[in-house]
């Protein structure tokens, strides 16, 4: 093993489930659900066993695959960030998966087949990409990834094979293709300027000239596509409608944090001192996606469009931390990256279980309508209480992790004298309190005369529950655990 104690984790994080992929689409059948599920629970305990090196050893972990020392080969590392998100990435597809049981069950090779064939061959392809996305240290491999989770996506999206979903993600396609060509020209200019992609060779030595600038900003765009940052978001909320529940809660979930780990990367690892104007642009982008996205959720009248605008809400507070990163206060900086790191993952976990949420309700009362859905409640009481946790951490209401998380982002900004971010935090947790009341309240409303709503799997509401309590969860952790995300943080010159 070339690398520190545990890297060998890292190879066998992305093996595994690569592994999966090829044997689910060998045997297929219920052979490739036992499969895919079975290397699911596996990746599950292998990220466990990363994050607790990580902690164990205080400092990366990492390995150089085939003995080679970059720039002839390929590193990989996990830091507190890159072990956070492929937890919580482990997670969710677990839940996917038990979710899926019920979903796509079918072996045979009708169309229902196919789909089922389809769903149990993406997932574990699903978690290959994410690893390679969370784990890679150079930027042409983390271009890889990012296409294998396109794709992964895109097919994900498209399971049910209906014109309409193909229209919508067709849309989605050609946002993602121009991130791509704007990602791919920029690493193209790095390796011209410095004979290396390496993030750790290029960290500390690339200069503040017009070619890195040039190639940092194209970078940097082609990453705020592939998020759906507004106003680049026009693909995301057409996306979701007509994705079946499990492509959208791993679409809004998982596939957009991968974008957003490589543009932290880029940023505070890659580019020499990242210009605050810069920051201060991203940290607007986000601000107007938190007051915009809560605004348009908030006038939705269908269920999954309500939650994919919410979702353009919720990314946005990811780039406020950007600017506080850069404000000079070592200890408001600390706050900023851990309330970064922090809402990523309750995010994660709190978004996946509401779409799945919102698929069981709409399978059980046949209604996408927010107004719709009175009798919600009793018709599917776990989907419905999973939607009000969510929705609570989404809000930002304690005990929730996503309250620790804007907590943590508006003390920094009160600390580092920005506290005009302090007031979008507020006022996006105000909206979206408002269109979350929308939704419980429609639900808990008596239901209409005649109505025969139809059982759904209670496994799969346990996973949906469950994914909410641990969105929650995350904020009763005790400050020295959420201090793990700051193991290999970037240190911000003052």
């Amino acid at each position: 093993m070339t690398g520190t104690l545990g890297g060998a984790l890292l190879v066998l994080a992305i093996a595994l489930p690569l592994g999966a992929t090829l044997l689910a689409f060998v045997h297929g059948g219920q052979a490739a659900s036992r499969v895919a599920r079975g290397a699911l629970w596996l990746w599950l305990a292998l990220a466990v066993a990363i994050m607790a090196a990580v902690i164990r050893q205080g400092e990366p972990i990492s390995y150089q695959i085939g003995g080679f020392a970059p720039p002839i080969g390929i590193a990989l590392a996990a830091d507190g960030l890159a072990a956070a998100m492929l937890l919580a990435a482990a997670i969710i597809l677990v839940a996917a998966g038990l979710f899926g049981r019920a979903a796509y069950p079918a072996p045979s090779w009708d169309k229902g087949g196919r789909a089922a064939f389809a769903y149990w061959c993406l997932l574990p392809a699903l978690a290959a990409s994410l690893a390679v996305a969370f784990l890679a240290r150079d930027l042409f491999s983390l271009f890889v990834a990012l296409e294998m989770l396109t794709f992964t996506a895109l097919a994900l999206a498209c399971l049910d094979g209906r014109p309409s979903q193909f229209k919508a993600e067709l849309r989605y396609l050609l946002f993602a293709l121009l991130g791509s060509v704007l990602y791919l020209l920029g690493c193209a200019l790095f390796y011209g300027a410095y004979g290396t992609l390496d993030i750790g060779l290029l960290a500390g030595n690339t200069r503040a000239d017009a070619p890195t600038r040039l190639a940092g900003a194209l970078m940097t765009v082609g990453l705020l596509a592939k998020m759906a940052v507004f106003p680049l978001h026009l693909w995301l909320p057409p996306a979701h409608a007509g994705a079946p529940p499990a492509g959208s809660a791993l679409l809004s979930g998982l596939v957009v944090k991968g974008a957003f780990v490589l543009l932290v990367r880029l940023w505070f690892w890659v580019l020499p001192g990242p210009p605050v104007a810069g920051a201060e642009l991203l940290a607007t982008l986000g601000a107007a996606a938190i007051l915009v996205g809560s605004v348009v959720a908030l006038r939705q009248e269908k269920l999954k469009a309500l939650i994919a605008y919410s979702t353009v809400a919720q990314i946005g507070y990811l780039f406020l931390m950007f600017p506080l990163l850069m404000a000079g206060d070592p200890d408001a900086a600390t706050r900023a990256w851990m309330g970064g790191m922090l809402q990523a993952t309750s995010h994660a976990l709190a978004k996946a279980a509401m779409f799945l949420a919102a698929g069981l309700i709409v399978q059980s009362i046949g209604e996408d309508r927010v107004a719709g859905l009175c009798g919600a409640a009793r018709a599917t009481p776990f989907s419905v209480l999973a939607i009000g946790i969510g929705g609570l951490s989404l809000m930002g209401v304690p005990p929730s992790g996503g309250f620790t998380a804007k907590w943590m982002l508006l003390r920094a900004s009160v600390d580092t004298g920005q506290w005009w971010w302090s007031l979008v935090i507020l006022a996006g947790g105000l909206l979206t309190g408002g269109y979350v009341y929308r939704l419980v309240a429609a639900a808990l409303s008596p239901a209409p005369e005649g109505a025969t709503p139809r059982p759904v799997p209670r496994v799969q509401e346990a996973a949906v529950l469950v994914l909410a309590l641990l969105s929650m969860v995350l904020g009763l952790l005790p400050l020295s655990m959420l201090g793990m995300a700051q193991i290999g943080q970037p240190v911000m010159a003052p």
